[in-house]
C-alpha cells in the first residue's frame, strides 16, 4: 500500500512537527511518551503513547478556517464480549460509524460527531443553515499538550475519547442489572495495542463496569459479576477518497439504505434521501460487459471458528462469488481464512467473527458505513456458536442419531454444516448491502437472504433430511448484486439504469417481502414469512404436522447419543412438540390477510387485494385443526420416558429450552399441551388479525368476521371431557378474554369477543353433573362473569406460566433496528 502523494507532504509536516511538538512537553523523572511506529507505508496521524501515565497523545493537522483540525470516521467494536444472550455485547459486534471533527475550541480541542444525517443541497448559506438547525454531540475535551506557535499542528491528548462508553455498554448492561457504571479506576488504555496505518488508527481500551450488587445472569457470566470488563477497540479512519458514486434507494431493490434528509432538494421533490449501502466496487474497464475490479471485496473468516464449521462458512460465503460473476465482475468477491497476527477489528478486514454465548442467540451483519454517502468501508459479520449446535439438537430429534457424522442423507451433523453454509452465506449479504427476502421459499430458495426451514420429506413412515438446505446463491440474490453494484456505460444514468431493473425484476415473477411485513406472526401479508418451506398454505400446515407425528412416534432414546443421560431428551423435545410453529405463524397470515407488492408509481403493480374468503376459511380450519386432542396429546408412554430422572446440578445453556415440570423431573404433559395451544392462539387471537376480520367483513359480508373465527373456536371449547381438552379450552376462552381486554383491540371487535364469553358462560353454568367436567364448567362460568376473578387468570396468560420456551434465536428481535442502518 503506498500513500498517495497529495498526502505525504502532509505526513511530513505532521511528523516534523510532532518532532518539534514534543520539545513542548515538560520533562521530568518519568519516561517520556514513545512514538508509535508506523505501518512502512506511513501514518494517517503521529501517535505517540505514554505507557507508564496510560495516555495516548495523537499530533493533529493545524485548524481551518472554521477552526477544526481534520474529520475522520470513528467506530468502535467489541474485542472481548460477555456470552450473553439477552443482553447484546458480542465479540466481534461493530458499533456505529461517526463522522468525527477536531475542533479547537480555546485551550482545548473539543472531539464532536457531526450531523450529517440533516443537510441542504445549495449554496454556503443554505448548507451552513442546515447543519445549524440540528445538534452536533461533543463526546470529549481534549487537553492540549503541544501547541505549534505559529498555529500550526497541535499535540492532544486523545485519552478522555477512548475511554468514554461510546458504545453505551452501559445501556445494554441495565438490561440485566441496574447500576452498572463505567468505573474510571478499573479501565484504562492498553498503549501496547496501538496499531498506525496510511488510512487508519486502531486503539484499545480495557473498560470495566462495576456495580454494588451483580445481575443473576452476570453473576454467572463473569468471575466477579460486580466488575465486568471488556476490552473495546476503537478506529479513526481517513474520510473515503472522492469518486465514491452513491445508488439511490428502491423500495424493490431488497437493498438496506442510509437515510438523509436534504433541505435543499426542489420544491416538490421529496427531502427525505437514501442511499443504498454497497462497496466502492469499481471495474478496471469501466465500459465492458466484464471486467476485472480495481479491488475486490474480500472477507476474511474467523481463526476462532472451529473445523468443520470454518470451512463450511467459507464454502458458503464464497457463493456470493457467483452473483458478481454474473453481473459482470471478474474475481470481485473473494474469501479467506483471517491469517495468524491480524487482528479481525481492525478496520481494512472485512469479517465472519465467530462468537461463543451461554444461550443460542442471534447472528446479524452490518459493518462501517459512511453516514454521509452509504458507502461500505467495512463488512462486518457476528456469527452464535451456538446455532448449528441447536440444529443438530433438532435434527437428532428428528431422524435419531444413529448417523451421525457419517455424511449421509440423514446425518445431522452434515445438515447442520449446510445451514451454517447458508448462514454464512446470509449474514454477509446483510454486510454487502441486502436485506432479508422472506418471500424467497415460494419459489424454489431464490434466495440466500431468507430464513429458511429445513425441508424434511417423508418416506413411508420415515423423514429423510437429504435435500434440508439449498447450496449456492439464488436467482434473487444475483438480480440484487446486479441491481447495487452493477454499473451501465457511462452515457446512462446510473440511477435510471437500476430502476429498470427493479421493474424488470418485478414483470419477471421475482417476489419479494422483507421484515416489515414479515417478522412479527400478526401481519398481514401471506407469503412473507420465517422458516419455513415451501407455499405457506394449509396443504404445508398438514405435511409439517405429519412430519411432527413420525418425529414423535418415533421419539425415544433413539435420538440420544451413547451414553448421554436420558433427562437430556426433554431438551430435545421441545423443537420437535413445536415443530410446527412456524407453519401455524405463515397460515395464520391468511386469516384477514392482504396481499400486496412493495410498488412505485408508473410501476403498473396491481393494488392490495384481500386474501379471497375460501383461503382464510381453509386456513382457520388448519388452525383450528392443531388445537385437537389428537396434535396435542402426548402419549402416557412418551410421558414416562420424559419422566427421567437427573443427578447433575442446573444447565444454564439449556434451561431455557424446556417446559415447565410438574415437580422435579415428572413431565407435565397438560403443559405441553397448553403451550402448544397458546402458539396457535396467539396467532389467531392477535388484536391485529380481529381488527382486519372486522374490517373486512364490514366491506364484504362474503368475507369471514370475527364471528366467523368465533364459531370455529366453538368445537374447541365444547370439547372438555378429557383433561387434555379442558386445558385447550381453557386456554382458549383466557386467550379471547385477554384479547377484548387487550388496548390494541378496537372496542367494537372487544364487545364481540366479550359478549361471546357471556355466552359461553349461561351455557356452562347450566352443567349439572357432579365431574370434573361439571365441576370445570360451573367453575369457568363463575370465572367468566366476575371480571376481578377472570382478569387475575388472564394475567397469569400475560406473564405466561409455562413460558413457551423459544424457537428463534434466544434475544431482543429489535436489534435488527440496531444492525442495520437508518
Amino acid at each position: 500500500m503506498s500513500i498517495p502523494a497529495r498526502n505525504k507532504h502532509l505526513v511530513r509536516t505532521l511528523l516534523v512537527a510532532a518532532s518539534a511538538l514534543s520539545l513542548l512537553s515538560g520533562t521530568g523523572a518519568t519516561a517520556a511518551p514513545v512514538r508509535v511506529t508506523a505501518s512502512p507505508d506511513g501514518a494517517l496521524l503521529p501517535v505517540e503513547a505514554d505507557a507508564q501515565k496510560g495516555k495516548v497523545m495523537l499530533v493533529l493537522p493545524a485548524a481551518d478556517a472554521d477552526g477544526v483540525s481534520g474529520r475522520y470516521l470513528f467506530t468502535q467494536a467489541i474485542k472481548t464480549g460477555l456470552g450473553s444472550a439477552a443482553i447484546r455485547i458480542d465479540r466481534g459486534m461493530q458499533g456505529d460509524t461517526k463522522v468525527l471533527a477536531f475542533r479547537r475550541m480555546g485551550g482545548k480541542v473539543a472531539v464532536v460527531f457531526e450531523n450529517p444525517r440533516y443537510r441542504a443541497t445549495g449554496d454556503a448559506g443554505v448548507a451552513k443553515g442546515a447543519r445549524a438547525s440540528f445538534p452536533f454531540s461533543t463526546v470529549a475535551m481534549l487537553e492540549i499538550v503541544g501547541d505549534a506557535p505559529d498555529g500550526g499542528p497541535v499535540k492532544v491528548d486523545l485519552t478522555p475519547l477512548l475511554m468514554a462508553d461510546s458504545m453505551d455498554l452501559g445501556g445494554a448492561l441495565a438490561a440485566g442489572a441496574k447500576g452498572y457504571k463505567l468505573s474510571e479506576k478499573l479501565s484504562a488504555v492498553d498503549t501496547g495495542s496501538i496499531k498506525v496505518f496510511p488510512r487508519n488508527i486502531e486503539l484499545e481500551t480495557v473498560q470495566t463496569f462495576a456495580a454494588d450488587s451483580a445481575g443473576h445472569e452476570l453473576d454467572i457470566l463473569a468471575p466477579d459479576g460486580r466488575a465486568v470488563s471488556f476490552t473495546v477497540h476503537s478506529s479513526l479512519v481517513a474520510l473515503p477518497e472522492p469518486g465514491f458514486k452513491p445508488r439511490r434507494f428502491d423500495i424493490r431493490s431488497g437493498a438496506h439504505a442510509t437515510q438523509v434528509y436534504d433541505f435543499g432538494t426542489p420544491l416538490g421533490s421529496p427531502m427525505l434521501v437514501e442511499y443504498a449501502n454497497r462497496f466502492r466496487l469499481e471495474k478496471t474497464d469501466p465500459a465492458a460487459a466484464r471486467s476485472p475490479v480495481k479491488k475486490p471485496i474480500v472477507f476474511y473468516i474467523d481463526s476462532a471458528a472451529p473445523e468443520p464449521i470454518r470451512s463450511a462458512l467459507a464454502d458458503g460465503v464464497r457463493w456470493w462469488a457467483d452473483a458478481f460473476d454474473a453481473a459482470g465482475f471478474i474475481d470481485a468477491f473473494k474469501v479467506e481464512i483471517l491469517p495468524p497476527g491480524v487482528d479481525p477489528q481492525d478496520v481494512r478486514y472485512s469479517m465472519v467473527n465467530w462468537t461463543d454465548r451461554q444461550n443460542r442467540s442471534w447472528s446479524y451483519g452490518g459493518g462501517v458505513i459512511d453516514p454521509r454517502t452509504g458507502e461500505i468501508i467495512k463488512g462486518n459479520v457476528v456469527l452464535g456458536a451456538l446455532r448449528v449446535r441447536q440444529d443438530i439438537t433438532i435434527f437428532e430429534g428428528l431422524v435419531g442419531t444413529a448417523q451421525n457424522g457419517d455424511g449421509g442423507p440423514n446425518d445431522p451433523v452434515r445438515a447442520a454444516l449446510a445451514r451454517i453454509s447458508q448462514l454464512g452465506a446470509h449474514e454477509v449479504g446483510h454486510s454487502i448491502g441486502f436485506v432479508h427476502n422472506f418471500k424467497a421459499s415460494l419459489q424454489d430458495r431464490a434466495s440466500v437472504m431468507d430464513y429458511p426451514g429445513p425441508k424434511v420429506d417423508i418416506a413411508g413412515r420415515n423423514l429423510s433430511l437429504a435435500d434440508a438446505y439449498a447450496s449456492g446463491i439464488g436467482r434473487w440474490d444475483k438480480f440484487t448484486v446486479d441491481w447495487l453494484y452493477g454499473e451501465p456505460s457511462p452515457s446512462v444514468d446510473p440511477d435510471t439504469d437500476a430502476a429498470s431493473k427493479a421493474e424488470a425484476a418485478q414483470k419477471a415473477g421475482m417476489l419479494y417481502g422483507t421484515d416489515i411485513d414479515g417478522r412479527a406472526s400478526d401481519l398481514a401479508v401471506p407469503g412473507v414469512n420465517m422458516w419455513t418451506e415451501g407455499q405457506d398454505t394449509p396443504a404445508d400446515l398438514a405435511h409439517t404436522l405429519e412430519v411432527r407425528r413420525i418425529a414423535l412416534q418415533n421419539f425415544g432414546p433413539r435420538v440420544l447419543l451413547a451414553g448421554e443421560p436420558l433427562s437430556n431428551l426433554r431438551r430435545k423435545f421441545v423443537p420437535i412438540w413445536l415443530f410446527h410453529r412456524y407453519s401455524i405463524d405463515a397460515t395464520g397470515k391468511l386469516v384477514g390477510g392482504v396481499r400486496y407488492d412493495y410498488a412505485v408509481a408508473g410501476d403498473g403493480k396491481p393494488v392490495p387485494s384481500p386474501v379471497p374468503a375460501a383461503e382464510q376459511l381453509a386456513a382457520m380450519d388448519a388452525m383450528v385443526a392443531t388445537l385437537s386432542e389428537r396434535e396435542l396429546t402426548v402419549p402416557g408412554e412418551l410421558s414416562m420416558v420424559l419422566s427421567s430422572g437427573t443427578s447433575a446440578r442446573d444447565d444454564a445453556e439449556a434451561e431455557p429450552e424446556v417446559l415447565l415440570s410438574a415437580g422435579s423431573a415428572v413431565f407435565d404433559p397438560l403443559v405441553a399441551a397448553q403451550v402448544a395451544a397458546q402458539v396457535t392462539l396467539d396467532s389467531l387471537l392477535a388484536p391485529a388479525r380481529l381488527t382486519r376480520l372486522h374490517i373486512q367483513h364490514g366491506y364484504d359480508a362474503g368475507q369471514p368476521g370475527v364471528m366467523t373465527l368465533l364459531d370455529k373456536l366453538r368445537p374447541v371449547i365444547g370439547a372438555h371431557d378429557r383433561a387434555v381438552t379442558r386445558r385447550i379450552s381453557q386456554a382458549t376462552l383466557l386467550a379471547i378474554a385477554s384479547a377484548s381486554r387487550d388496548p390494541a383491540t378496537p372496542a367494537d371487535v372487544a364487545a364481540v369477543l366479550d359478549g361471546f364469553l357471556k355466552v359461553i358462560a349461561g351455557s356452562f353454568a347450566k352443567a349439572k353433573r357432579v365431574s370434573e367436567e361439571g365441576l370445570w364448567q360451573l367453575s369457568m362460568a363463575a370465572t367468566l362473569g366476575d371480571p376481578a376473578r377472570l382478569e387475575a387468570e388472564i394475567d397469569k396468560q400475560r406473564r405466561p406460566k409455562p413460558d413457551i420456551p423459544a424457537g428463534m434465536p434466544i434475544g431482543d428481535t429489535g436489534w435488527f433496528d440496531d444492525v442495520l442502518p437508518n
